[in-house]
């Protein structure tokens, strides 16, 4: 059983290792540079007077109300995610499942605020409907995708983060790790979580 978890954890950890970044255009970036663009993106328009907006579908809608709290919170930026129940029923039953999100930030969304997109599959309607209208408002885009190389929404966004994975738990562990990164970027607790770590404090003493 312990072999079994050890090669749970180090596929775990592959995941994450091979995750993929790419900038609108297709372009690989550094994974690292992908999530301090983000932090530096999502200050400027927090200071502008913008906010992020998170969307996703069951674990992903976790991890969007997850990291709304957590941007507010910890990074300081003004954050919401459309997952009101009341809407999604509403919005779903008035028009169509695929509109829950488009519609809520066509409520909601102004020019210049950044949306994160998130869905292990990348292939959900209403994920990728909600995109184009952000596009078309004039909002920033990050996708957080998996599964396969190919999905709709890893084409989407000004950045791409893609989780090579085709296990929903990989992928949204994954997803989940990536946003607190750029959390901990946006509080500056980076240095201060990597230097904490008994695994880093130990290196410290080798001479």
């Amino acid at each position: 059983m312990q072999d079994q978890f050890d090669r749970y954890l180090k596929t775990l950890g592959s995941t994450l290792e091979d995750v993929v970044a790419t900038d609108g255009a297709g372009n690989p970036l550094a994974t690292g540079k992908a999530i301090a663009s983000t932090a530096l993106a999502a200050r400027r328009i927090h200071d502008a007077g913008g906010k992020a907006m998170f969307i996703g579908n069951g674990g992903s809608a976790a991890i969007a109300s997850h990291m709304a709290i957590d941007f507010s919170k910890n990074g300081r930026v003004r954050a919401l995610a459309f997952n009101d129940g009341a809407a999604l029923t509403c919005l779903g039953n008035d028009h169509d499942f695929s509109e829950v999100f488009s519609r809520q930030i066509g409520f909601h969304a102004q020019p210049g605020d950044l949306l994160f997109a998130i869905s292990s599959s990348g292939r959900s309607a209403d994920i990728v409907k909600a995109v184009a209208t952000a596009r078309d408002i004039g909002c920033h885009i990050v996708t957080l995708s998996g599964f396969t190389p190919d999905n709709p929404l890893r084409l989407l966004g000004d950045i791409n983060l893609f989780a090579p994975s085709d296990a929903y738990g990989f992928v949204e562990i994954s997803h989940l790790v990536l946003c607190h990164a750029v959390v901990d970027h946006l509080s500056g607790a980076t240095e201060e979580l990597i230097a904490g770590h008994p695994a880093v404090s130990a290196l410290a003493h080798v001479t």
